[in-house]
């Protein structure tokens, strides 16, 4: 029986590198950077279109969703950075936390960045990481290289050991190394993808993390 997983905000699929035995159905609201992971990955499905629409529409469908909402109005630098112009958190996060845990029978995944506030949902922290699951885990953490900010293209290309030529842009950043900036580590991607299915790839002597909804 086939194993279907929908991988909502999908980028170029840092996440998504590793995982095997599975149906990816992607879904990514940018034209440009959805070529570059259908490219990347020419046997998943993939969807141009509203990520948060398509949860709701569909999520009846798979066996595990994978969100990972954009996070330019939680993170840091809303503070102390490039986006620090004041604006109301995005609340469509917490949206598909509550949506998931009512809704959905499988194991899930909502991933973002740290916040600058407390989190209003308790969370799983990994690196730079926050992970809202129904599942508890534990997952190594992938530090990022240094000049993770203002480091080239090609360097953090290497550093997820993901590689294509185009150069897209996230909605709003002209800067094309945010859209790899974005990406889950595909080493991180792993270990939460194992283990929401029951195959932690981790040290069975280590404890978990977090606690299950």
């Amino acid at each position: 029986m086939t194993y279907r997983v929908l991988n909502l905000y999908a980028g170029v699929g840092g996440n998504r590198k590793h995982w095997t035995d599975c149906e990816v159905t992607a879904v990514e609201w940018d034209a440009k950077i959805a070529a570059v992971y259908q490219r990347l990955y020419p046997d998943d499905e993939v969807v141009v279109g509203d990520g948060h629409q398509y949860l709701l529409d569909h999520h009846e469908e798979f066996d595990l969703v994978w969100s990972s909402p954009p996070c330019q109005s939680h993170s840091r630098f809303t503070l102390s950075g490039r986006n620090r112009t004041p604006r109301y958190p995005d609340m469509a996060l917490y949206q598909e936390v509550i949506f998931l845990r009512q809704f959905f029978d499988g194991p899930w995944i909502v991933e973002n960045v740290q916040p600058y506030y407390d989190p209003l949902i308790p969370a799983t922290k990994v690196g730079r990481h926050l992970f809202w699951t129904n599942f508890a885990f534990y997952a190594e953490d992938v530090p990022s290289p240094p000049g993770f900010i203002t480091g080239t293209v090609e360097a953090l290309q290497d550093w997820l050991g993901i590689h294509y030529d185009e150069r897209p842009t996230c909605d709003g950043n002209h800067d094309p190394g945010q859209v790899l900036r974005n990406a889950v580590h595909p080493d991180l991607g792993n270990q939460v993808f194992a283990a929401a299915r029951g195959r932690p790839v981790e040290r069975p002597d280590q404890l978990a993390l977090g606690l299950p909804f």
